[in-house]
């Protein structure tokens, strides 16, 4: 899965979506081994735009059609990447995937593993993310960035991010209210977890899936 949230200025907003909308959306899901796309905006936290893009292997985030795609980006693109600002991008693993189907409503959780914990924590929440019982709760998922695939795509990129490689807990609900058995779930993992760096509540925007897109 590939990760990506932003701001943007409230100036340049109606054109920003305009784009993501038209253009950008189906360019990406046309990639070769993309399967869909999810665009969602913040009830609350920041940044105030994510969006979530799957595909069907994890190699594909680093294949040449993808790299292929964002060498030779539209200058419609080029312009408004420009603008992002807060810019997150993390290319990740789903590690666990726990319950069927997903939410009007995202709840996400980004986190930094204590280093050597990994497994420890990674045991742990598959235990925590188990939806069964909880009311309004669809499915829960971990992914885990990779630190050098989620390096920035700038002039920057081999400066050294100690976020690079987070994790990200995504609650997929069914309702507004942020989700309330995190904390206490949260807290029998602390020992293995070096930040919780953001906490959000995001909805759903528009997804689009591979098989919506037209053949040529």
């Amino acid at each position: 899965m590939l990760l990506t949230s932003m701001d943007i200025d409230p100036s340049d907003e109606a054109e920003f979506n305009r784009w993501y909308d038209r253009e950008h959306l189906e360019e990406r899901v046309a990639i070769e081994g993309f399967l869909e796309a999810r665009r969602y905006v913040a009830d609350e936290g920041k940044p105030k735009y994510l969006c979530l893009y799957s595909t069907a292997t994890f190699d594909v985030l680093d294949s040449a059609a993808y790299r292929t795609a964002l060498a030779n980006q539209t200058a419609r693109s080029k312009a408004n990447i420009a603008r992002f600002k807060n810019m997150i991008r993390a290319v990740a693993r789903i590690t666990i995937s726990r319950g069927l189907g997903r939410g009007a409503w995202l709840g996400i959780i980004r986190l930094r593993p204590q280093p050597g914990q990994e497994d420890k924590l990674r045991a742990l929440l598959h235990d925590a993310l188990d939806p069964h019982g909880l009311d309004s709760v669809i499915s829960m998922h971990l992914i885990e960035s990779d630190p050098l695939l989620s390096r920035p795509l700038t002039d920057n990129a081999s400066d050294s991010d100690p976020g690079a490689g987070d994790w990200f807990w995504l609650i997929d609900h069914a309702d507004a209210n942020p989700p309330k058995f995190v904390v206490p779930r949260i807290k029998k993992c602390e020992r293995y977890i070096a930040a919780v760096t953001s906490v959000g509540t995001y909805r759903l925007m528009w997804d689009l899936a591979r098989s919506d897109i037209p053949a040529a």
